[in-house]
């Protein structure tokens, strides 16, 4: 009866960690989805950009990520200044583009 006990034990520990990997996978999954492996080193013309965002603060690396008229989604260092003023700048011109009720 021991060995059966030792057998019911190693079973248990087994699925309990299956199952917190399971978790924590899935859990990574979803913050991974849309973060950032790495930054564009070129700079991206401001015409060619139609929008930008932040990534999630749940991002192990954090950008910004301007979007061009093309769809491309392209990543950027949030901390080089050239960044943040274009995104000023993208930021500003939609400001200016909303029509505002009279």
């Amino acid at each position: 009866m021991n060995s059966e006990f030792k057998n019911m034990s190693t079973l248990l520990i087994l699925a309990l960690l299956c199952s917190v990997e399971l978790v924590s996978s899935s859990q990574s999954a979803e913050t991974g989805k849309d973060c950032c492996m790495r930054y564009e080193t070129k700079r991206v013309p401001l015409a060619k950009v139609v929008s930008f965002y932040r990534t999630s603060s749940s991002c192990a690396k954090p950008a910004i990520v301007f979007v061009t008229e093309a769809g491309r989604h392209i990543c950027l260092d949030p901390s080089d200044a050239f960044v943040n003023t274009q995104a000023v700048k993208i930021a500003r011109r939609s400001t200016k583009a909303t029509p505002t009720a009279e």
